[in-house]
């Protein structure tokens, strides 16, 4: 032990010590996740994969609706067939009613609006307490077995259990029919409404996006049992699996686009837009116009009484959505990945025009073809992009995206966000429509990892659009830790002002970070691809995706996961102190006393200037003492030591961590002849102290300045601390800050 500890003592002069003077409580940053993370399982494995046991439910649907536009009312009835692949029997199951959250008296946007004030506007009161009344939310006409008996149920808010009185073994299905209907709201009423109708008074027509509109299976999993929580509108949707049948009548001159694919397009379309609609389907060029704009401005006119059914079928899906107008114009184009051809497709107002036909299909275009690099190709036979207002809204093959030119024109920040919002939504068919995550969980594994692959596409695709980088999170990390979350945090109780930032731009910037500065791009992308098609078509959970990342990399992440994910640190890297040394020509023997000016010049080698100008301060690397090497009979040359640092510039940085958030360290050298040099330093160099750090460099040139994260990758809150001389550094941001 003795020994152990002489040897320590040795080291000390060159490592830190794991626990600060001031605080000997060891904080943890290193420390691994085992006990936050679940116990790995037959399920679900230690590294990240679906066990050999794995297992989850299926429900597959057969619906009938219609929508009566007089009264904007829609009616329907479904066949659901419910598998039990679990192990146990079932005895009642859960259904989500998303229609009732509209219900005045229920839990809506009101507590989440704020405040009164000495003014505010009409639509601030109606948001804040509905004072104009309309009717919302599900009338349930019947729920009964296959046979026609009436089966027993009990509503708890957008929430519907059914008792059985016969249990559904494990391996068993059960098949029940629901009739229901609802009034469709107008979306003006809400705050950010997914679904509904948006009026058009000018030619007095709607286009309706109807989302959340059945009666559907909650999803039931080995973690959490019934995914059953309440719909409060920000947390989103735990769905499972299945095959989707379903037949939609609406005015004969409406347009649908839905998911799935169309089964009866010559009993819907007119015979020239069927010889349009097949020659979109070898068009890889740019997209076919299938329902012209004249063809919709005829029929905003004229508006037929009579009625049609529109006829799709989707597989292997988890949710069904659809959007119906006269008003649509409609675009295709053929898009042909390695294993699978897509047709990409934008239905339009007039409205939209010119934008949305120039831009709208060739954005769904880039999101598949870029995604599908990043993860798998996208499997499905169509990607829809719907125009409408405000919002941006995601389901199987079809995405509802605002965006409108005003009189024909659109702003360049206008048009990126439009882009944007279309790669964005179009993308969430990896994440969560097919990596099927619980959003109503885990905001953050939807919207946090679509968010960062639309970064790339927007990188790779449109490189002169701004798209997430470090800096743009910094405000809202250095902001008040008393309201902040983590992003580990249940989507409904986030508050809605940092809603963004914590599950869609920080998650971002994090994976960004992981990528580029600790993973490195190779790594990472394999690690991330591996992950996506592990859980294609499954239910994964936080833990799966942390371990996945490690077991394809060798990387161990705790340190991120735990800071990045569980905490609300931010990175705040102080350059605290520089000492520049040159080592005397001078041995020195250790078993006799150095000169006593000698000594005094080494204990002065505490170089307190702000600048390079004193110069450097002289060291002296003397004979190893016998006594170090123990019993060890092999010698260092002492010479060889001396002769390799003759006339080297060493340089001895001290960090402090100021922000709590453990990071790599990115270092930028500016040298005397002009050169520079960037160096990265792994986040393990605070493994033995969190609070700060030491490192020795060895340099052949002369430095003028040092700065850390110099283009400001590491999302670093305070950049006055960062530069070393400090003005040099400051000058440094400025530029970076006038360049953005």
């Amino acid at each position: 032990m003795k020994k152990i500890i002489s040897i320590v003592m040795i080291l000390s002069g060159v490592a830190s010590v794991a626990f600060s003077q001031d605080d000997k409580k060891w904080k943890g940053k290193f420390e691994q996740l085992d006990y936050l993370l679940p116990t790995p399982n037959e399920f679900r494995t230690g590294g990240g994969a679906p066990g050999a046991k794995y297992w989850q439910q299926r429900a597959d649907y057969t619906i009938d609706a219609e929508i009566d536009e007089p009264t904007n009312k829609l009616t329907g009835k479904e066949t659901i067939t419910y598998y039990n692949n679990s192990p146990e029997a079932m005895s009642f199951l859960w259904l989500q009613l998303d229609q009732n959250v509209n219900k005045k008296g229920n839990e809506d946007f009101g507590s989440a609006m704020g405040n009164m004030r000495d003014t505010l506007t009409a639509l601030n009161m109606q948001y804040l307490t509905r004072p104009i009344e309309f009717e919302a939310g599900y009338t349930i006409v019947s729920v009964t077995d296959k046979l026609g008996k009436n089966l027993p149920i009990t509503i708890n808010n957008t929430m519907m259990r059914i008792d059985l009185s016969t249990p559904i073994k494990s391996g068993e299905s059960f098949s029940f029919n629901i009739s229901w209907s609802y009034p469709i709201t107008d979306r003006s009423m809400f705050v950010l409404s997914r679904e509904g109708y948006e009026h058009f008074p000018e030619d007095n027509n709607n286009v309706y996006l109807i989302a959340h509109w059945f009666p559907r299976m909650c999803q039931y999993d080995d973690i959490e049992g019934w995914q059953n929580k309440q719909f409060r509108r920000l947390g989103e949707f735990a769905l499972e699996f299945g095959t989707y049948k379903v037949n939609i009548t609406v005015p004969a001159d409406h347009l649908i686009g839905a998911t799935g694919w169309l089964q009866n397009p010559k009993e819907v379309l007119t015979t020239q837009q069927l010889e349009r609609f097949e020659k979109s389907k070898t068009s890889y060029d740019k997209p076919v116009v299938i329902v012209t704009e004249e063809e919709a401005r005829t029929k905003e006119k004229n508006k037929s009484t009579a009625k049609k059914t529109w006829r799709f079928q989707a597989d292997n899906v988890r949710d069904f959505a659809f959007a119906s107008s006269r008003k649509f114009i409609w675009d295709a184009q053929a898009v042909k990945l390695p294993t699978n051809t897509v047709m990409c497709m934008s239905f339009y107002p007039k409205e939209g025009l010119p934008t949305w036909s120039e831009a709208s299909t060739k954005a769904v275009k880039n999101a598949i073809e870029v995604y599908s690099n990043y993860t798998f190709d996208y499997p499905y036979p169509v990607a829809i992009s719907v125009n409408t207002s405000n919002i941006g809204m995601e389901f199987p093959m079809i995405s509802f995206n605002g965006g409108r030119p005003r009189n024909g024109k659109m702003s360049d920040n206008a048009l990126q966000g439009m882009v944007g919002t279309i790669v964005h939504e179009v993308g969430h068919n990896y994440f969560p429509m097919i990596v099927s995550s619980d959003e109503r969980q885990w905001m953050w594994m939807d919207e946090g990892l679509n968010t960062f692959l639309q970064t790339r596409t927007e990188a790779e695709r449109y490189p002169n659009f701004h798209h997430t980088v470090p800096k743009d999170i910094v405000p809202y990390m250095k902001g008040d830790k008393n309201t902040m979350r983590p992003i580990m945090t249940t989507s409904d109780n986030e508050q809605l002002f940092a809603f963004g930032n914590n599950f869609y731009q920080k998650p971002t910037v994090a994976l960004s970070i992981l990528r580029e500065t600790v993973m490195g791009p190779e790594l990472f992308d394999r690690a991330f691809k591996e992950y996506a098609n592990r859980w294609k078509y499954k239910h994964p959970r936080p833990a799966d995706f942390f371990r996945t990342m490690e077991d394809l990399s060798a990387v161990d992440l705790d340190w991120f996961w735990r800071g990045w994910f569980y905490s609300t640190d931010n990175v705040d890297v102080e350059l605290s102190d520089v000492k520049w040394y040159k080592m005397n020509s001078q041995s020195v023997d250790p078993e006799k006393k150095t000169p006593k000016t000698q000594q005094g010049d080494l204990a002065s080698a505490e170089n307190k200037s702000n600048d390079f100008s004193h110069g450097p301060k002289p060291f002296t690397v003397s004979n190893t003492p016998e006594a170090y090497y123990g019993q060890f009979l092999s010698r260092l040359d002492d010479n060889a030591v001396r002769q390799k640092l003759e006339g080297k510039n060493i340089y001895q940085i001290k960090f402090k961590n100021l922000g709590g958030l453990v990071t790599p360290i990115i270092i930028e050298w500016t040298y005397k002849d002009g050169s520079k040099e960037v160096e990265k330093i792994p986040a393990e160099i605070w493994r033995l102290n969190e609070n700060e750090v030491t490192k020795v460099f060895v340099k052949d040139k002369e430095a003028t300045s040092i700065v850390v994260d110099p283009n400001a990758e590491l999302a670093d809150v305070d950049i006055s601390n960062n530069s070393f001389p400090k003005k040099t550094a400051e000058s440094k941001f400025d530029q970076l800050k006038k360049e953005k």
